[in-house]
């Protein structure tokens, strides 16, 4: 992921952009739990993995500076920001379960699961835990049971490129970029009322003209790499709304 509309005051960057690419590479690996019987909605599972990424940024283990994640986030975030979701089910989810990380459920809806995610510890591009490493990637292809309702006055909004098919799974990791990108744009204060509230947010799909306003307007906006699923490009929009409201 690069981005655009990041704060200086607030990035997280160490190193230029074009010397990311020489910094090892770790990426922060996501499971969603997908039961065959019971899977759940595609909004509900984008808006817990942004989630999931914003409780893991937050969390002291990450933050304080002797915090058992803190040189793996900053090794993470000195290189590219890569996400992976991968989907497990059954014993799979249950091994999921027993390294260290963290679990976000959503809500659920339509009669749908409510959606369960797992964030871990960034690990080494090519160090996957062995519980994790040979879940699936693909097959995350999730639906709505019907069109997710308007977002709320006071949510942060990821709104998605309208432009591009991504499977439930990249959507997940591109919504999680997007969450990354607000968090960075907050001090503290506002950091800590956000967590408060329980990270309210909404992912969402822009209609043409609402994307072609968005990215003209000069807010956030997540710049994928291109190194799984679609072409380098812009897939998600942040819109920041004052998070008052915990939903």
């Amino acid at each position: 992921m690069t981005s655009s509309g990041t704060h200086p005051e607030t990035s997280p960057f160490r190193h230029a952009e074009t010397d990311r690419d020489a910094a090892p590479q770790f990426v922060l690996p996501l499971v969603v739990r997908i039961e065959k019987a019971a899977p759940p909605a595609r909004t509900d599972a984008l808006e817990t993995a942004a989630r999931a990424v914003l409780v893991l940024l937050s969390d002291e283990r990450a933050t304080a500076a002797d915090g058992e994640w803190a040189e793996a986030v900053r090794a993470w975030q000195d290189a590219r920001i890569r996400k992976v979701v991968r989907r497990a089910r059954g014993a799979e989810w249950r091994r999921a379960g027993t390294l260290t990380g963290i679990t976000l459920t959503g809500r659920a809806a339509g009669g749908q699961a409510a959606a369960e995610v797992r964030v871990f510890p960034p690990v080494p591009l090519d160090g996957w835990p062995k519980e994790l490493v040979k879940l699936q990637v693909s097959g995350t292809d999730l639906d709505d049971p019907e069109p997710p309702a308007a977002p709320g006055p006071a949510q942060p909004v990821l709104w998605i490129n309208p432009h591009i098919d991504m499977s439930a799974g990249k959507a997940m990791a591109q919504a999680g970029h997007g969450a990354q990108l607000a968090w960075w744009q907050l001090d503290g204060p506002a950091r800590a009322a956000w967590r408060t509230a329980g990270f309210p947010l909404a992912v969402r799909t822009a209609s043409p003209a609402r994307w072609a306003e968005l990215t003209a307007s000069g807010v956030p906006v997540v710049r994928d790499a291109g190194f799984t699923e679609i072409a380098p490009g812009k897939t998600v929009a942040v819109e920041w709304r004052s998070p008052t409201d915990p939903g």
